[in-house]
């Protein structure tokens, strides 16, 4: 995945006073999956749109195979797309649907009937070429709609939200089908999603839009683990936020005061003795223990939510404040509603934020 099929380079768009996308820069590699993911509103769509030539930026360019694409038409672009409504044609069998775009192109009825068959293969719907689209579950509707996107090939695939109609245990089996045929096929994708998890499954990166911008662009564990922004931090998982002062760094390890105690972790950019700070630790990070002297944050159980894989605590702070605690279900459960408790964790895997 070394070379770029797609670049974006300054790309903006206005709607009138509101700015949708400001200033982009962006490189999709060779058979990478990268999402664009983030809140409504974000711009992530509006991207996706000016790709695929539904929209034209106001600054910047477009470049597929480091050709221009600005004043190419969506058709010319050679780039498949598949949004969230299926947009079969309900009068034409699964065959001819996914053959369509190859008899629009002047193919030859035995590669169409080549090309057509490995694509039905590729999205597990060999046996359903006869089948017409209303005889069809929504998610081999949706696998229908992936076959016809991509049975010529295209240099570049965009998903818009395909999943977002699917109810939650046919959107995860399609999450992986998904990733498998993207695998299989080394085709290259450009998906937009709001959806965390779904984001966190397929991609190869991730790109977090907030108010037009690319807040951070990374690999799923880059951007979990090491959020270089509070809101990328907020926005993806869950995470415990602690406000506080900034007593001191050393080895990248900052000690921070807060109104329930003291707490060490990791130190992000611009943070400055005597600061304000904010400390984000996921939940499945925070150790819960019974109340000793040790150092940590003090608190009281307020609840415990049983997830069926793992047990969620509510801990009231001191302070007033709350904070989350994350336990595989299989681990001890000493800890009860109203058990005075001690909440600490390792430092690396906190990390402050300045105000």
């Amino acid at each position: 995945m070394n070379e770029v099929v797609l670049q974006l380079t300054g790309v903006r768009k206005h709607f009138g006073s509101l700015v949708a996308v400001d200033a982009l820069d962006l490189q999709l590699r060779t058979g990478e999956f990268l999402t664009f993911l983030g809140p409504s509103g974000s711009g992530k769509t509006t991207t996706l749109m000016m790709v695929a030539g539904l929209q034209r930026p106001d600054a910047g360019s477009i470049r597929l195979n480091g050709a221009s694409v600005a004043q190419l038409p969506p058709y010319r672009r050679d780039i498949g797309m598949v949004f969230q409504h299926y947009a079969l044609f309900p009068h034409m069998t699964v065959r001819r649907n996914v053959a369509f775009p190859l008899e629009m192109r002047g193919m030859g009825k035995a590669e169409i009937g080549r090309h057509v068959d490995e694509a039905l293969r590729l999205v597990g719907l060999p046996e359903h070429g006869d089948r017409l689209p209303k005889q069809l579950s929504g998610g081999q509707q949706q696998r229908v709609a992936l076959a016809r996107a991509m049975v010529y090939r295209p240099a570049l695939l965009l998903m818009d939200e395909p999943l977002g109609a699917l109810d939650r245990k046919l959107r995860e089996q399609l999450q992986l089908e998904i990733k498998r045929v993207h695998r299989e096929s080394g085709i290259s994708v450009l998906y937009v999603t709001h959806d965390q998890e779904e984001a966190l499954t397929m991609s190869d990166r991730i790109a977090v839009f907030n108010h037009g911008r690319i807040e951070q662009i990374g690999t799923p564990e880059e951007l979990y683990d090491r959020p270089a922004t509070r809101f990328v931090a907020g926005f993806i998982g869950d995470t415990n936020f602690l406000s506080g002062r900034v007593l001191g760094t050393s080895d990248g390890i900052c000690e921070i005061e807060t109104a329930a105690g003291r707490v060490q972790s990791a130190a992000g950019q611009g943070l400055v003795a005597g600061g304000e700070a904010s400390v984000a630790v996921r939940p499945e990070r925070v150790i819960l223990s019974l109340r000793d002297d040790g150092p940590g944050l003090r608190g009281n159980v307020s609840d415990v939510i049983y997830l069926g894989n793992a047990r969620k605590y509510a801990v009231r702070l001191s302070d007033g404040g709350e904070c989350f605690v994350l336990r595989q279900a299989s681990a001890p459960a000493p800890e009860r509603v109203g058990q005075d408790v001690l909440l600490s964790w390792e430092p690396r895997y906190a990390l402050a934020f300045p105000f």
